[in-house]
This record gives structure tokens, sequence and C-alpha cells, in this order.
């Protein structure tokens, strides 16, 4: 049995551990899982290569409608198949536990978790196993040691697959009947192969129950809490939980435009996500994961400060070079397949504004920092008074050459602008902010004007430029300008006229080569933003961020763009970086509400400081 030759982008459900994660078509393939961490090589890659990446799928025989849901506020996948004789539910996980519960029972390095259940009527399942480690480069011999189940060797690792049944291809399943299966992954010897059955109902039981508890934390309780509490389940799932940091996304070479070269690697923490990820940790109230994301940001840009990488691995060291896999088809024909990410050696600017306001916000939710930590905060900000005028490649890494980019050159004033407010909390000296204050004053009065163009009535994506860039509507969220200014309202409806795509959409920029690329996640909700700091009325702000959650698969998780004539997700997916624009958004919004109630709102994080 083979899977579809290429599901949807936005057919597929994620589940994990915070470790690795796994992609789940609504056939009930796992078509791609990367073991044992984000950023290994694939065990499972039909995603980009149905003949060659090898699938884990079970799925009953015959034609059925599928709905599917996240147990409770969990990662817990449930899906169910309605045939014309039964229902079948199938349900996928990589169990999750308290420290407590590891201190008293020994558990898999690494396990993912499948129950398949007849719940009513009669269904025949078929069970299709095709593991191919290394980017399917290894077609492993498999073998099957009985009660040990089916195992393989693969790069000093064992691989086991085992079930509550004797596996066979074909089951035969009635009513209130389940199989079990758990497939591990092992480097240590020796391998924990837990039981099956009844205790692996309790593993999900307690898998849902941790879940639903940590997402029971977030403290936004908005009339859009079950988008924003998935968008923060999807974040804690792309977070690296030994190191704290968080990947873009947990795929590769998922295409930005199908059949064409556009396909990058996103299994990497990327520096310019930092200030969202710390406004959507912090503002939902999940201290820890802030402070753990914050200490592994500066402990990764410690390794090469002053100057910073765009982006580090799960540890915070440099990626590996990009290559090609040029034995995988890529998705429906889209090629190279890539693995590594070659932005690792461009020069972004705004990415040492980015760090700067992370800690800020880490501060200004009662954390503290330690003299090492302000040490290398100033570090960063003598970099940016040396270099912040100089080009770079900006926030979407062209590969074509550098260029003077406004979100960079915004993104250096706010870095310096944090660092002063690091001051006013006693973490600066006086020296040292005088410098930083004289800096980030030359940096305003070049971007006022050099950005702003008065034939176009907008700001631009370069300076003395004429080219659009819906990163200019980040000028409010990081105080450099009031939403309500003139010339940020002019802004706005020069962006939405030229650059909108649509129920709520907005792409990015406009090509230079005139090919034409799907509307842009995050730009969406960045426009949501601008709304509600004052560029629009609540309700505008309101009616543009429900638009925008249309767009959401129906288990609510994004990708990096969406196709705005068919509404397909494209790009990897799912997209962290989207993901965080939807939390910041509906924060933004309920603050909106909470000052025109003259209520205080939870955190008011929005403020102008120039």
């Amino acid at each position: 049995m083979h899977s579809p030759p290429f599901s949807p982008i936005d057919d597929y459900a994620l589940i994990g551990d915070g470790r690795a994660a796994a992609l789940v078509s609504r056939s009930g393939s796992i078509d791609w899982l990367c073991w044992p961490a984000f950023d290994s090589p694939s065990l499972f890659g039909a995603l980009l290569d149905p003949e060659r990446g090898g699938c884990f799928r079970i799925a009953p025989i015959g034609a059925s409608r599928v709905e599917r849901a996240y147990l409770k506020e969990s990662n817990v996948l449930h899906t169910r198949f309605e045939l014309a004789d039964g229902v079948v539910g199938l349900t996928d996980l990589m169990p999750v536990s308290d420290e407590a519960h590891k201190q008293r029972e020994l558990t898999p390095d690494h396990e993912l978790v499948r129950r398949v259940t007849c719940e009513r009527g009669e269904a025949e399942i078929e069970v299709c196993f095709q593991p191919r480690p290394d980017y399917g480069r290894v077609t492993p011999r498999v073998r099957d040691r009985g009660p040990f189940g089916l195992t393989l060797e693969t790069g000093g690792a064992l691989v086991s697959l085992r079930a509550s049944v004797p596996f066979a291809p074909r089951l035969r399943l009635s009513a209130g009947q389940s199989v079990y299966f758990s497939l591990t992954y092992s480097e240590d010897a020796p391998a924990v192969l837990p039981p099956l059955g009844d205790h692996t109902d309790l593993v999900i039981a307690r898998s849902v129950a941790w879940w639903s508890r940590w997402a029971a934390r977030a403290n936004y309780h908005g009339p859009y809490r079950d988008a924003v509490v998935r968008s923060a389940l999807t974040l804690k799932l792309l977070q690296y939980a030994p190191s704290g940091a968080i990947i873009a996304a947990p795929t590769t070479s998922l295409p930005e435009r199908l059949g064409d070269a556009l396909n990058w690697d996103y299994r990497f923490c990327w520096l310019r996500d930092a200030s969202m990820t710390g406004r959507a940790l912090f503002g939902l109230g999940y201290y820890d994961e802030g402070e753990a994301f914050v200490s592994w940001l500066l402990h990764a840009t410690r390794r090469s400060r002053p100057r910073l990488n765009p982006l580090y691995d799960l540890f915070g060291r440099e990626p590996r070079p990009e290559r090609t896999l040029p034995h995988l088809s890529g998705y429906r024909g889209s090629q190279p397949v890539r693995v590594g990410n070659g932005a690792r050696d461009q020069l972004q600017l705004d990415v040492w504004g980015e760090v700067i306001d992370a800690a800020t916000r880490m501060v200004r939710h009662g954390r503290s920092l330690d003299h090492e930590r302000r040490a290398l905060l100033c570090e960063l900000g003598e970099y940016l008074c040396e270099h912040a005028q100089e080009p770079d490649e900006g926030i979407w890494e062209p590969r074509g050459g550098r260029r003077h980019h406004t979100h960079s050159r915004v993104m250096c004033w706010a870095g310096l602008d944090r660092l002063l407010e690091l001051h006013g909390k006693g973490h600066l000296e006086r020296a040292q902010a005088d410098r930083f204050g004289r800096h980030r004053a030359i940096l305003r009065e070049e971007i006022e004007r050099r950005a702003w163009n008065d034939r176009l009535s907008c700001y631009t994506g370069t300076l003395d430029g004429d080219d659009l860039d819906a990163s200019v509507l980040l000028l409010p969220y990081h105080g450099f300008e009031s939403a309500a200014s003139a010339r940020m309202r002019l802004t706005y409806a020069r962006l939405r006229e030229q650059l909108g795509a649509g129920r709520g959409l907005l792409r990015r920029y406009l090509r230079a080569d005139g090919r034409v690329e799907g509307a842009f996640g995050i730009c969406g909700f960045w426009a949501v933003e601008c709304l509600a700091l004052g560029g629009g009325s609540l309700d505008e702000a309101r009616a543009a961020l429900e638009q925008l959650l249309e767009h959401r698969n129906d288990l609510g998780l994004c990708g990096e763009e969406v196709d705005p004539e068919t509404g397909a997700q494209l790009g990897n997916f799912p997209q962290g970086f989207t993901h965080l624009g939807l939390i910041s958004a509906a924060l933004a919004v309920e603050e909106r509400a909470a000052r025109e109630r003259q209520e205080p709102a939870p955190r008011l994080e929005h403020e102008v400081y120039a």
C-alpha cells in the first residue's frame, strides 16, 4: 500500500515531544519524521518524495469521510474515519510527562505511539511501515524479532516497531477492539520497550493531561483564545526542550511556489523571530519558556559576539553549509530539496535589535540580567553604533546582494532604544547611554528623511527607494512611530492597495522579476496589529483578524504563505513566524479593547519610547 502521491500541505497535522516532530496526513500517514532531533535526517520523508522517502501509514481500507482534532487543548491528534460499515479512530502522539513520572518509570528515549480503534461496526485496517533513513538514501534491512517487533539499525541507533498483536499488513477489527503501535528510537543500549495495551491508554491520557495543563497556563482570555492557545501549543512543539531554542518550522523544502526553486530548510532558530517570540511567550504568561528562549538566545550569540549570525542550530552553533539532495523529487516536483541554509552567511542587521528587544521584554516581566548578559548587550549596542548604517540582506534574505533596508535600520534604532530603556532601569552605565542615545537620534533622522517617499505617500522597503514592503508595518510595533500618525495611515492604505491579496491577506513585497508569490502569513497579522495600535478602529482590527483566522487549516495550523486564489498553504509547515504573528495580533486587539473599556490591559507591551 502506498500513500497518495502528495497530500496538500494543509492536510498535515503536527505531533511532537519538544525534541522531534512528525507530520501526519489526513489519510493516517506519517510522511515526515526526523529522529532523534528536529534537524536530524528523516526516517520518513514521503512528504518530499513518496517513492523514496518512506512513510508509516495506518488507515481503514475503503472510502471514508475524515474528521480530526487535537484532544482537548493538547498536541495529541485524533483522526476519525467514517466508513460505510463502521467508524475507525486513530490516535497519534509522541508521549510527554513531567519529570517526577520520568524518575518513577523507565521510558524510551524517543517514542511515537499510535492507537487504532474500531469505534463502531467492523473495519479492515491496512498498515504500511516503510522506513527510509537518511533522507531516503537508505533502504534498511527490517528484521522481525517476534515479541520485540520489527527492528532496524540506522546511524548507530536502534529503531523498533512493536504492536499489541502479531504484526500483519492487514488487520480486521470489530467494535470496541484496539491495536496499539509503539515506534521507538534508541541510541544507547539497552532500549526501553514499554508494555502495550492498557499501559498505552495511560500514556495517552497522561500526555493529554500534560498538554492541557500547559495550555491552561495561557493568561489570554479574549475572544480568540482557541486560536491563540493552538498557536502557543504549536510554538511549544517547535521549542527544543534541551536548549530552549525555537525552530522556524519542522520541515525543509516545502515550496513557497509550487514547481519553483524557493525551497529552504527551516529547522533552525532565526534571530529575526526573537522579538515576537518574547512578546508571545511573556505576553501569554509562559515565563519559564520565555526565559529559556532568551537564555538560549544570549548563549548562542555569545559564541560569535559582537557579530551575530542570522540563524543558529538547536544548540546555538553555526548551521552546517547548505547542500541539495538531488535524489529526492521534491514536493510536487519542487526542486531542489535543501538541507542546511545559506542564509547563515548573510548580514542581517535587524537581528541585533531583535536580540536586545527580546532581552528587554524579559526584564519588563521581572527577570534580571547578570553582569555577563549586560556586557553582551552593551557589546551589541556598540556594534550597532559602528555598523547600523551599512547595507545588508534584510529580513527577507534575498540572495542578490545587500541594500539599505528600512526594516533593518528601524531594528537598529529599536536595539539602541531598548538599551536606553534598560539604562533607565539601572542596567547600563551613563556613558554608554549617552553614546547609544546619540546614534539612536542619527538613525531616527535618517529613517524619517530617507525611508519616506513623498511621491508614493508611503514608507518604502529601502532608503531612497520606491519599493513597497510589508515589513514597514512594524514601525508602530517597535515604537518608532504611532500607528495613528498621518504617515503610517497613508503607508497602511498604500500597502493594502498594492500588496493586498484579498480576504485579509497581504504579500510581503512585489517581486522585481514580476513573478507572483503567495500572500505571506505573518504580514496580514502585522496589518491587524497596526490597526489595533491606533491605525484603525477596534472593529476594523477584529474584522481583519477574523478574516485571517479563516486561512488556518482545520486543526488551526498556519503555513508560511497562502495561495490567494485557492487558499492552499505554501512553504514550510507549520510556520512558527506566522503563529507568532497571530498571537501578537490577538494580544494587541485585546489590549486595545481593554483600553477602550478603560481597564488595565493584561500586559501593555507597546509603547513609543522616542
